[in-house]
């Protein structure tokens, strides 16, 4: 790489071990299948997004918890391998490091059973205060709903340096009154599809964005919703804007709303505006895709500039060197 770097990103939130079966078709009911593939990788939304930042070659920053055991080791040493700075991961005695089977059908889509128990009520442990996040170097960053405490001490970092906030609101165990800060807060507030629906109690997109929107004091620089193959719904004040993203034949979609998410934070870290991130985003998920095995299937740099040529010029590092972290 060369000697000069751009910005990175700092994320937040979740960082789970993912155990990945595929299957010709997802169960509908009990009994016994046969798995034609397992492969054990690490997942979870704010992690995942830390990989795709360092994949395309940018400096990644990962703060979070995890337990003091055997997965928390190789959840840690994966993070590590694929050059995400984790000097603000902290370790947990007595928690269980989150874990996950993930099933994926041959048409790429897939079921999640997660375990990732409540993390300890102990301000010293999960409070706001307890996140360590040096953001030297750092030209945005994000967030997923695992540790909201953490997270909304992210976001106010964040906005006191006027860098951009990046929220990806999946599913989670929160009530959505929990949530609401997040998503009143950050810059660019993201939803899966049924992260919307849980934190607003309808399935209809424009009704949720709507009751995403009137929690804000100042419209989001970004408010949308992530529908899959769908694309992307841009909140807009009415009708959502859809913005599509590019065919491919899917193989897996495990891990393709964590990209989307990396690579808009990297958009966005290195000045693009929101139409162009959203684009590199779409490229970078969609081109995730096409490739199995969840975080392991998550494209380089060379991988992308073969994909999307016209993205290219992100890649190309700025003239500021940042510190060794």
């Amino acid at each position: 790489m060369s000697d000069l770097a751009r910005p990175g990103v700092f994320c937040v939130g979740l960082a789970v071990q993912d155990t990945i079966l595929t299957l010709p078709n997802l169960p509908i009911g009990p009994g016994k299948i046969r798995a034609g593939s397992r492969v054990d990788v690490g997942g979870g939304p704010a992690a995942t997004a830390a990989v795709t930042v360092a994949r395309l070659g940018a400096p990644a920053r990962f703060a979070g918890r995890l337990g003091r055991d055997a997965t928390g080791d190789a959840i840690a040493v994966e993070l590590a391998a694929e050059g995400v700075g984790i000097e603000a991961l902290r370790r947990l005695a007595e928690w269980p490091s989150p874990a996950s089977v993930v099933l994926v059908e041959s048409g790429g889509e897939r079921l999640i059973i997660v375990h990732a128990p409540p993390l300890p009520e102990d301000p010293a442990l999960t409070g706001p205060d307890s996140l360590d996040a040096d953001l030297t170097g750092i030209g945005a960053v994000l967030c997923d709903c695992f540790w909201p405490a953490g997270a909304r001490r992210l976001i106010a970092l964040a906005a006191a340096r006027r860098l951009p906030s990046v929220l990806d609101a999946d599913v989670n165990r929160h009530d959505p009154a929990a949530i609401a800060p997040l998503v009143a807060e950050a810059s660019h507030v993201v939803f899966s599809r049924g992260g919307l629906a849980q934190f607003s109690a309808t399935d209809d997109i424009a009704a949720g964005l709507a009751a995403a929107a009137a929690l804000r004091r100042h419209p989001a620089r970004l408010l949308g919703v992530t529908d899959g193959a769908e694309g992307l719904f841009v909140w807009t004040g009415g009708a959502p804007a859809q913005s599509r993203p590019p065919r491919v034949a899917a193989v897996d979609t495990t891990g393709a709303g964590d990209a989307f998410h990396g690579a808009l934070a990297l958009a966005l870290a290195n000045g693009w505006g929101e139409a162009q991130a959203i684009a590199l985003a779409h490229a970078v998920a969609a081109l995730k895709c096409t490739r199995p095995g969840g975080r392991a299937g998550l494209p380089d740099a060379a991988a992308l500039a073969a994909f999307a040529p016209d993205l290219v010029p992100l890649l190309a590092p700025r003239s500021r060197s940042l510190p060794h972290v």
